[in-house]
Parts: C-alpha cells; structure tokens; sequence
C-alpha cells in the first residue's frame, strides 16, 4: 500500500485551527483564521479529507474520529438553498454602522456570511462561528458574548450572556427558531436559547425572525421571546392557514425571500 506524504504545513495549519475552534469549523471561519482565500480553504479539506483525517459537509468541515457529524453542521447542510436565500434578504436590511445581534442558528449562520460585505457594523453574538467569521473584516467590532459552552450549538448561553447582552442597544436583531406555531409562537428544542432569545428582543429597535418553511406548523418543548415583540419574518414560503392568521395577529410582518 502506498504510503501518504507527510501533511503539508498549510494542512497543519488547518487541522491546528479546527482544534482551536472546538473541532468543527465553516470555511469562511478558517479562511479568516488563517488569512488564506476560502478557494484555499476547500482545496486544503479536499486533500485532509481524502486522507480520512477531516470530513467535509456543506461550507465547512470537522476533525474525523472526534466527535462524530456535529449537529450544527447536519442543520447547516439541510436546506442551504433556502437558508441562503433568506439569508441574502436579511443582509439588505442592514445598513453600515448599525449594531446587530446574531444569533447562533444555522440559517443565522448564513446572514453572517452575506455580512461580511459589509463594513463598520458592531456585531454582537454568541456563536463562535459568527465571532470568528466576521472579526477584522471591513472594520467591523465582534463582541462575543460570555457564558456556558455548549459545544452542539457552538454557542455560549447562560445568566453571564443574559446579563453583557442587556448592556448594548440593538439597531437589528437576528433571531433563528425551531419551529413555530399557532398559539404558540416561536419555540425551541434548547431553553437556553430559548432564554436568550427573550433577553435580546427587549433592547432592539428591529427584531427578524429568519425561518425557512418547514419550521411552520411544527413544535418544541420551549417558548421564546414574545411574537408581539418580533417585527419581520423572513421566510422562502409564505405561511399559511391558521398560522398566517396568527401571525397577521401578532403583527408580524412577512418577507419571502427572492428565489434564485
């Protein structure tokens, strides 16, 4: 059997930072890490892959043997048309200068990518991924918010994160949710984000609740932030029924994003 060369040094380079970020990493979080093009990014997990040493999913990549399919990135590869598509809208809606919250969701995960086209925003997350995609680029200031890890959401949360997010005034917040439903609302399968997501609202002059269609009408355990308080849902499918009276309701507006 053949042997494999030795990793190359950007190869270690790589697999060095995929452990700082916890294992799990987005390409554009790598390219930024080690200042390096995201074409250089995916050539560099090609050849780690092929070696069996990273596995490769959609926009990103994770350490082989460590800790199984993160299921961060099983979300993110599910519906990456949609969620970039919403994603692209929400990223109109903010103006250079503005201070924005991000959550740690899949389809948030998506806006950060749109926004690194921008400039001179003051992004406060807690998301590492967000925190590591964004930080240093057009002269944007990423405050990373502190708290208890939990490393399947690659998030912070907890009453440390409650307490520095109610210390910023938001000009945009941008929320993700598990589902929604009539009567209900906007629910979640994690309380702590659940938690978070009623904290963050109350300081925001804009609330956008992006959500692909196929959280409509189903449910989970925990009840976030008030939908009264929410102004915009952006969306690829307009809702409908009992859920799009209750939304209409709540005064939510709906934006369904442009197809491709």
């Amino acid at each position: 059997m053949k042997k494999r060369a030795p990793n190359t040094h950007r190869e270690l380079e790589l697999l060095d930072a995929l452990r700082r970020l916890g294992g799990t990493a987005r390409n554009s979080e790598l390219a930024n890490m080690l200042a390096v093009s995201e074409e250089t990014v995916r050539r560099t997990i090609k050849a780690l892959s092929k070696a069996g040493t990273v596995e490769r999913v959609h926009g990103g990549a994770y350490l082989a043997g460590v800790q199984g399919d993160p299921s961060f990135f099983r979300r993110i590869s599910q519906h990456a048309e949609e969620k970039r598509r919403i994603a692209g809208h929400i990223a109109k809606m903010v103006q250079d200068q503005m201070t924005v919250f991000l959550d740690v969701g899949s389809t948030t995960a998506f806006v950060a990518e749109e926004l690194r086209r921008a400039g001179n925003l003051t992004i406060v997350s807690n998301s590492i991924g967000i925190g590591q995609a964004l930080a240093g680029i057009n002269g944007n200031r990423v405050h990373l918010l502190g708290g208890e890890m939990q490393s399947d959401e690659r998030g912070t949360f907890g009453h440390v994160a409650h307490r520095q997010v109610q210390r910023y005034a938001f000009d945009l917040v941008v929320l993700s949710t598990d589902a929604i439903l009539d009567r209900k609302g906007f629910l979640y399968q994690s309380l702590a984000e659940a938690d978070l997501a009623s904290v963050v609202v109350r300081n925001a002059d804009h609330v956008v609740m992006a959500a692909a269609h196929f959280k409509f009408g189903e449910t989970a355990p925990y009840v976030g932030p008030d939908p009264r308080m929410v102004h915009t849902l952006v969306t690829d499918r307009a809702p409908k029924g009992t859920l799009a009276d209750s939304i209409g309701q709540w005064g939510v507006n709906v934006h369904v994003a442009d197809g491709p």
